[in-house]
């Protein structure tokens, strides 16, 4: 079985790279892939040092490749390829990148006067946080347990747009901590996009691109108005009200 070590070392490495880039939805950014991948190949060969045995049947085929004369051949596409492989890499990392074309959009579309929630009419100009939605210990303790279970892997860990998955996203997640994101908005106004993500944007002036589920299919009423009361409060924002226009 040593005698395969090499290649089934090599195929791991390859099997966990494809099960990361093509088995991830929405896809891992380029800068998080890079860090799972040195985990995988500091693990792996942690695992190959760990038994001298096991490191020295890794080794031997390519101890084999650099000094046999039977692999000349080999040996010389190898060392010129590696070069070429390390030179492509290098280029394609430092080439100018070229936006796409600017493609007008509205920040903050224009809200329905009403939309469906769990069935019933939700009114988002008259919309109000419920007196026992209150922004106490309880319901921001709730609501920041929702956001880190839910929102965190676009929103960021601070609120500012920059999660985990955020490079993948266009146009990238709102920034709370922006004074022109729900600074600007009315809580029935963030509850209606809460609620509704991308697919309840409205149909005129798009495309919209929004990435935001329909987090009424996931979270109850209650639960939507703890994670705006959580964000309101974390980024240190102030909801717009009619009174103020």
């Amino acid at each position: 079985m040593r005698r395969y070590t090499f290649p089934l070392a090599i195929l791991t490495w390859l099997a966990v790279w494809a099960a990361l880039r093509f088995g991830v939805q929405p896809p891992i950014p380029v800068s998080v892939m890079g860090l799972y991948l040195a985990i995988l190949t500091v693990s792996i060969l942690v695992y190959l040092i760990a038994d001298p045995e096991r490191f020295e049947a890794f080794l031997a085929p390519l101890v084999s490749l650099l000094r046999e004369r039977r692999l000349a051949v080999p040996r010389i596409a190898v060392l010129t390829a590696l070069p070429l492989l390390l030179g492509w890499m290098t280029y394609s990392g430092v080439r100018p990148q070229f936006d796409p074309p600017f493609e007008a959009r509205t920040i903050h579309p224009e809200p329905p006067a009403k939309f469906k929630l769990h069935g019933s009419d939700f009114d988002v100009l008259k919309a109000q946080r419920p007196p026992e939605m209150e922004a106490n210990e309880e319901n921001l303790a709730a609501g920041r347990r929702i956001y880190y279970r839910n929102c965190m892997y676009c929103h960021g860990d601070y609120l500012d747009g920059k999660g985990h998955f955020a490079e993948a996203l266009n146009p990238l997640p709102a920034n709370f901590r922006d004074s022109g994101t729900i600074s600007q908005l009315e809580e029935g106004y963030v509850y209606w996009r809460v609620a509704t993500g991308g697919p309840g944007l409205p149909q005129g002036a798009t495309p919209w691109n929004s990435s935001m589920p329909v987090w009424q299919d996931f979270l109850s009423e209650d639960e939507i108005w703890q994670v705006i009361a959580y964000v309101y409060s974390a980024s240190g924002s102030t909801a717009r009200t009619w009174e103020g226009h």
